[in-house]
């Protein structure tokens, strides 16, 4: 099942680009991550908070 962030979190997240790239970001709910396809890169959500600092990324495989 896949988790759906409430209505609130989902306009917030939907407003975010990725730094890198300027692109879409896609919510991953499982891993609590926003996820930017264009720059093989990975935001981490701690707390509700995204963290949209580069360094803190996670390279995808």
């Amino acid at each position: 099942m896949t988790e759906v962030a409430p209505a609130h979190d989902r306009k917030m997240l939907e407003a975010l680009v990725c730094p890198q790239t300027g692109g879409v970001l896609h919510y991953d709910a499982a891993r609590q991550e926003l996820v930017s396809r264009a720059a093989r890169l990975a935001y981490p959500i701690r707390n509700g908070i995204p963290i949209m600092l580069i360094d803190e990324a996670r390279a995808l495989d």
